[in-house]
């Protein structure tokens, strides 16, 4: 199966099109355990590529025997997410080209293209001088209603993202910082490849995304009336009830528990 735009085939016509999407060249973002991640200009336009080449039989027979989990394997998981998301009003990435070839989890091939999300920048660099330079208190509250809506939406579709942070968000700030309102909030979901569909969501899997996302927080001088709106925002419950529901522990502990562990490794 292979998906490409016409202009594309037009343009490689003749040419094998798997051996023309993994000769692309680009600023590289990540390599390794069988996945090529790179940015790269086609036509005048600029777009990201995730290829996946197989990570041998050798590294998936290791995973397996030590029970752990091996990396994603195909793109065939983000281009489903990508489909899902969309369909539920959540801004995410857009697919411009998706192809899997082989039948072997350890040799299978495949890439997902999407367009470049330009003009965005990552909350976690968004807010990351929040503490010193206070943004607008009303961006910023609406900013906080966009965040919980959208995991809200995940998590009550079956979803869960498994690396939800801060930098996985991108904002679309290309009419300019100083000009966003409440109004004018976009902000994009990205890093699809290891989100997990279920009929309900355990409330495991909502805790290490919530965790994860306060974690990515917890520096950026958010109050605690924020997140308590967050949480209301979330539950669509009152306060008064949100209290009584042992969850917003278990993702207070965890999120602090991965900022001593970050501390321990980076700082």
């Amino acid at each position: 199966m292979i998906i490409l735009p016409e202009s594309w085939k037009k343009n490689w016509q003749g040419k094998d099109f798997f051996a023309q999407i993994f000769a692309l060249q680009g600023d590289e973002y990540r390599n390794m355990d069988g996945r090529r991640t790179l940015r790269f200009d086609m036509l005048g336009k600029s777009y990201f590529a995730k290829m996946y080449s197989g990570i041998g039989w050798g590294r998936l027979l290791k995973s397996l025997l030590t029970l752990h989990k091996p990396p994603v394997l195909c793109a065939r998981n983000e281009w489903l997410a990508i489909q899902k998301l969309t369909d539920l009003g959540v801004n995410t990435m857009t697919t411009v080209g998706y192809g899997v070839c082989g039948a072997s989890p350890a040799t299978k091939k495949s890439f997902l293209i999407t367009a470049d999300l330009q003009g965005t920048q990552s909350l976690e660099d968004f807010c990351r001088n929040w503490k010193s330079e206070p943004p607008d208190v009303r961006v910023k509250r609406a900013l906080i209603k966009k965040i919980a809506t959208v995991t809200r939406t995940l998590h009550e579709n079956g979803i869960n993202h498994r690396d939800y942070y801060l930098c996985h968000f991108l904002l679309d700030v290309s009419a300019g910082k100083e000009n966003l309102t409440t109004h004018n909030l976009i902000p994009y979901l990205i890093d699809l490849h290891r989100v997990q569909f279920r009929s309900n969501v355990p409330e495991r899997w909502r805790v290490k995304d919530l965790s994860s996302l306060y974690f990515s927080s917890l520096e950026i001088g958010l109050t605690r009336r924020d997140c308590y709106r967050f949480m209301c925002e979330y539950t669509q419950q009152p306060l008064r009830c949100i209290f009584n529901d042992g969850m917003w522990r278990k993702v207070a502990d965890k999120a602090y528990d991965l900022q001593q562990r970050f501390y321990r490794k980076y700082v």
